[in-house]
């Protein structure tokens, strides 16, 4: 490995632990916190927290493994079922995103009648429309063998258009490509630019974290440039900067944690009386120890 690809696997590793600490930190406040449970919103939360978890103890090893060992991990029907579980989940936490803001534009525009507008059953009915999305396009790309190890990503993902397909296999996996990237990713994008500049205008203290979401995802964005870029065979593609890339779409579930939950004052206040009750019955248990030791010592002490 050269140095880029070490600095890389080490950008990955962090990502791995930041992002499995600061989801179950969500995981643990939603199963703790009854309040949290009732609001519409933790619905839109679970699931990205989900997606998220999913994500970094399958999809982001796998990378890593494919990154130190320059192979395939795994064989083939392995590396396509993790293909076929990352777009399924990155599709899938996308559209979490652009639910999550919708729900607080309506929230914020419209506080009077949130309630109305947006209740559980209507969040149910979101979050089925974005398992139905993820679903089909995912299965659209297994059923035709379009996810598998892409050498130029070290990763089980999409395969590369170039990749052996016929005339009529490449159209369609243009258009595949094309139709997946502007319904998925420039759709939330769109959803999210237009949600939270609607937001700042009735509430300017949204700015920040405004700039926050709208960073993250062109984030996100930096994935769809070299893939589209697979679309035309005479453009190179430099290997280094395609799997820093996706280490960038791997940081989405590292930084989702913070944006939308752990920042917020109840999850704040939930997580600390967690770690407070934590270190109050440590040190209960300590003082317990700490007397049984005294005791024992007076009583062979009188003996």
């Amino acid at each position: 490995m050269d140095t880029a690809e070490v600095l890389v696997s080490l950008l990955l590793v962090a990502v791995v632990v930041v992002s499995l600490l600061s989801n179950v930190l969500v995981l643990v406040c939603f199963l703790y916190n009854p309040e949290i449970r009732k609001q519409v919103p933790a619905l839109f939360t679970l699931n990205l927290t989900f997606c998220n978890l999913l994500t970094t103890v399958s999809n982001m090893p796998l990378t890593l493994v494919g990154l130190v060992n320059k192979a395939q991990p795994g064989g083939d029907g392995f590396c396509r079922t993790a293909g076929f579980l990352e777009t399924f989940l990155a599709t899938n936490s996308m559209l979490s995103m652009a639910a999550l803001s919708m729900d607080r534009w309506i929230a914020v525009v419209f506080p009077l009648s949130y309630h109305s507008k947006m209740r559980h059953r209507d969040a149910a009915l979101v979050l089925g429309y974005t398992w139905v999305h993820s679903l089909s396009f995912a299965t659209v790309a297994a059923g035709l063998s379009w996810v598998g190890y892409h050498q130029l990503y070290a990763s089980c993902t999409l395969r590369n258009a170039r990749a052996g397909l016929s005339p009529h296999g490449r159209t369609q996996f243009v258009i595949f490509t094309l139709s997946f990237h502007s319904l998925t990713f420039l759709l939330s994008f769109v959803v999210l630019c237009v949600t939270y500049l609607k937001v700042l205008k009735v509430a300017r203290f949204h700015c920040k974290r405004i700039d926050v979401i709208t960073m993250q995802t062109l984030v996100l964005l930096v994935d769809i440039h070299p893939r589209i870029l697979e679309l035309f065979p005479t453009v190179p593609i430099n290997q280094h900067w395609a799997v820093v890339s996706k280490c960038l779409a791997y940081s989405k579930a590292a930084c989702d944690p913070f944006v939308y939950s752990l920042l917020r004052h109840q999850y704040r206040k939930t997580y600390s009386d967690i770690i407070n009750r934590l270190l109050k019955r440590s040190s209960l248990n300590s003082s317990g120890r700490d007397r049984q030791i005294r005791a024992s010592s007076i009583i062979q002490t009188v003996e």
